[in-house]
């Protein structure tokens, strides 16, 4: 079945109206509507497979995310197993080497995600217990900021810019000297310009 909550609005000037009547009946309420002109609007629907086993605030019954300005998505499993697979096709159809650290990571996440999405579709809970990263609202937009960090590597060609050669790394530093003996009072750069 389906769950409609319909709000209705009056103009200011009948809120006095309102206020006057203590135990407002259907048919009250009806005329008050007609006299104040009110206009409807449907303010939510949320429809359930099974109402057995809901849990008020949790799951499909979940009404807020807690978050300012992110609302309860009931559809977020779906739109996570469409954007993840989004960015692995993004890359897959990109010249963004395989062995790009950053592509072998994000790959590795959205294989992941969509495979809990996937294992539980009618388990929101379930699905962030297992990413361990938020709300599956979150999740959602996760996937959108990635999509747009994974656009701007890929219009800017970061991987490129890697050098090809093995940076020098010191494995057993002077704990007592940092940045070619710069103090943490001098900037470094103008400690190796002094040198």
């Amino acid at each position: 079945g389906e769950v409609l909550e319909i709000g209705i609005s009056f103009p200011v000037k009948h809120s006095t109206l309102l206020l006057k009547m203590f135990s407002p009946s259907r048919l009250a309420i009806s005329r008050i509507a007609r006299q104040a002109q009110a206009s409807f609007r449907l303010s939510g629907v949320a429809s359930f497979s099974s109402i057995d086993n809901l849990e008020l605030g949790r799951g499909l019954a979940k009404t807020s995310t807690g978050l300012t300005g992110l609302k309860v998505d009931h559809d977020a499993i779906p739109k996570m197993l469409t954007k993840y697979q989004a960015l692995l096709d993004t890359m897959a159809n990109s010249d963004m080497p395989e062995s790009y650290q950053y592509r072998t990571v994000v790959e590795k996440m959205c294989r992941y995600r969509i495979q809990a999405c996937l294992d539980n579709p009618e388990d929101p809970d379930k699905v962030e217990e297992l990413c361990n990263c938020g709300q599956v609202e979150e999740l959602v937009d996760q996937a959108d900021d990635e999509m747009e960090v994974l656009q701007m590597i890929l219009e800017r060609r970061w991987w490129e810019r890697i050098p090809e050669e093995d940076l020098e790394v010191e494995h057993n530093p002077d704990p007592n000297m940092d940045a070619d003996n710069a103090t943490w009072e001098e900037n470094p750069d103008e400690v190796k310009n002094k040198q």
